[in-house]
This record gives structure tokens, sequence and C-alpha cells, in this order.
């Protein structure tokens, strides 16, 4: 049997948690994105969507909490600023079972920003830092934090290096950085992961100040030789985004180049028996083939047949009795890689 080449990095990297993670988005990361990304990758650390704390203590804990087993390892992102809130939800957090709890200093949004969750949190260090060390007194998972290296005119290194400094003050020791400031007028949620400039070095820079704290970077990054740089570099982990819901296959060399693991897939035959047999499962469960295949568009990006792939399951996955069926007729217009390595 083929297997694919990993083009791993003659250095050793550490089996760290971080060292891959696939990024917390809004719509997307939800439990059946997770266990889709599971096909192609067992170690990588995924996220959920950002959860408020209002709508886990006022609202359907189960709903926003639910997962399959099959996910882990993986982090729970809360949206808040309370203390005592974010407390009760990392105890939460750990009751249910996730590895990880992570407070979101990052997101740009209007909505989030009148309830003092997200990116206007940089400005307020010392509240995120009482919140960080709530959520840590509260539970014994990890607890974890991912902000932007800066928000509107408070862009400077030296702001986001006393942000970094005044919240580790808490016992937090994981920092994921998006490196780009957020600009909270004026800017989309989606122009304000695209406008504003990449700075990895100032992240870069924050390891080199802060050698005791684990340092992910997360922004831009489309390809595996571009993470292993950063890693190089000194920093701790790298997080995809995007490009790793719009191209899933990226996912299928996270294991063995990241943590010396064999991939849980060698060909693309064994992908699509592993892919039906998950429609099956979840679909014979009741689960409506939309929420399934929404997340599986990207697929074959790249491949002969892609195109045609993405038409069949966006023009029927959400009719009425949709079945596996719509499944295999798309995968039919896919010409499969048997006999190539099998990478993104």
């Amino acid at each position: 049997m083929i297997r694919f080449s990993t083009n791993k990095p003659a250095e050793p990297f550490l089996s760290y948690p971080h060292r891959f993670s696939v990024a917390p988005m809004m719509d997307w990361t939800t439990s059946e994105c997770r266990q889709f990304h599971r096909l192609l990758t067992h170690k990588a650390l995924l996220y959920t969507e950002m959860v408020t704390t209002g709508a886990l203590i006022h609202g359907d804990r189960a709903r926003f909490l639910r997962y399959d087993p099959s996910e882990h390892p993986i982090a729970l992102q809360l949206g808040g600023s309370d203390a005592a809130e974010l407390a009760q939800c990392a105890t939460m957090a750990e009751d249910w079972g996730y590895d990880e709890v992570n407070l979101n200093a990052g997101c740009p949004s209007d909505r989030v920003q009148n309830g003092m969750i997200g990116a206007i949190l940089m400005g307020h260090a010392q509240l995120v830092g009482d919140g960080l060390k709530a959520m840590r007194d509260a539970s014994g998972i990890p607890v974890t934090i991912k902000h932007r290296i800066g928000i509107d005119d408070f862009d400077s290194y030296e702001f986001m290096r006393d942000f970094v400094g005044t919240t580790a003050e808490s016992g937090c020791r994981t920092y994921i950085v998006h490196a780009r400031k957020a600009i909270l007028q004026g800017l989309s949620p989606k122009e304000n992961r695209e406008i504003p400039p990449l700075d990895y070095d100032r992240v870069k820079r924050l390891k080199t100040d802060f050698p005791h704290l684990n340092i992910v970077i997360n922004g831009g990054l489309k390809s595996h030789d571009a993470c292993l740089a950063l890693l190089r570099d000194g920093l701790d982990g790298v997080m995809l985004g995007r490009e790793a819901y719009q191209n899933p296959l990226i996912l299928q060399d996270v294991d063995p180049t990241y943590y010396d693991s064999e991939a849980p897939l060698a060909s693309q035959g064994e992908l699509v028996e592993a892919y039906l047999a998950w429609i099956e499962a979840k679909t014979a469960e009741g689960t409506p083939l939309k929420y399934l295949a929404r997340h599986t568009l990207g697929l074959f990006q790249g491949q002969p047949g892609a195109r045609q792939f993405r038409r069949v399951l966006s023009e029927g996955m959400h009719k009425a009795g949709a079945s596996p069926d719509l499944v295999r007729e798309a995968l039919a217009r896919v010409r499969l890689l048997e006999t190539e390595p099998m990478t993104a």
C-alpha cells in the first residue's frame, strides 16, 4: 500500500498538544465538522465554535457542549469577561470532559464587543487576568487564551507584550496569537481576517520575551512548509483556520508531520470508505445530510472532478430526504488518485 510523503523536518518535534490545531470558527467548527476532521487527523487539537458564558449559563447547555467522543483532543472556546461566569463555565467544560478551555480575546465583531467579549478585552488586561485566574481556580483542565497582536491604535509590540505579561500573572501558560491586529470599528469580522497585515515577527518576539510561555501562531497559514518554518523559528505551535476548512486534505499530513505518528488513512480509496461510513452512520442516527456534507465541500480541492463533487452536494444536500446516495453520486464525479501519494 502506497504511503504519502510526510515532508517531516530533520529535527524532532516534541509531542506537544498545541503543535498543530484547527482554529475555532463560528458556524464552521461544529461537532459534525470536527468529526469529519478526525477522519484525517487523530492528533490535531480541535476547537469548538466560540460559546458565550451567557448561552451556557442561561441557555440549552447540552446543545452547546455536546460532542462525539471521537473528537478528542478537543477544547471549548468561551466568550465572556465576568470572572465568576467564566469560572462557572470552565467547570462545565471540565465536567463535560473537554481537554482544554480557551478564552476568546480576538473576535472583532460589533455584537460581541457590546457584551465585552472578544478582541475588545485586549484593552482590559487586568479584567482578562482575573477571568483567567478564576477559570484556572475553578477547573483542573488547561486554561488558554486566543488574542490578536493589537486593537485599533493600540497596536505596538509593547501593548501586546504588556497584555501578555499582565494576564500571565493568572498562571495561564498558553497564548494563541492571531498575527493581525483587530480594527474594532469600520471593518467586518471577515475584513478583519484579511485587511490588517500579518506580522509574524511580533509573535516570534513574544516567544523570545516570554520563553516560559507556550506561544502558538495563527493567521494566514496555508501550507505545512510555512508552519514548519515558524516552528523552527522557536514557536511552540501553529493553528490553521480557513485553510483547514476549505482544503481539508491538508489535515492528512498532520499526524506524521507534527506528531511522528502514522496518518489515519493511506490512500484516497481508504478516505472514501471512511467518509462514506461516517456519512451513513450519522444519517442513520438522524443527522440531516446537510449538516454533514456542508463541511466536506472542499474535500477534493484541486483534483479532477472536485468542482462537480461540490456542485452535486451543494445542489442536493438541502433537499428533504437527501441521503448518502447523494454523496455516492458526488464521489462518482471525482477521479481518485489511487496510485499517487495522498497529499493536500
